[in-house]
């Protein structure tokens, strides 16, 4: 299976949004994509992020370069 590259942005308790880069199979679950990329958020030295999943923005990028909404 394909591993791919996913921008999750996370919306923290400060207002501000926090991307990261998750690499996964291009056939992830978005929930899995969206825990990971919290699970990153949480540990590191930022405000808390919200962990509502309806709050994050999931984007694939291809190889290309373009980024597919998801």
């Amino acid at each position: 299976m394909e591993s791919g590259c996913w921008l999750v942005a996370l919306v923290a308790v400060d207002g501000r949004e926090y991307v990261y880069r998750v690499y996964a199979p291009e056939d992830a679950l978005p929930a899995d994509l969206f825990w990971d990329a919290w699970h990153c958020h949480d540990e590191g030295p930022f405000p808390r992020a919200w962990d509502l999943f309806d709050a994050a923005e999931i984007q694939r990028v291809s190889r290309s370069g373009s980024r597919q909404r998801l």
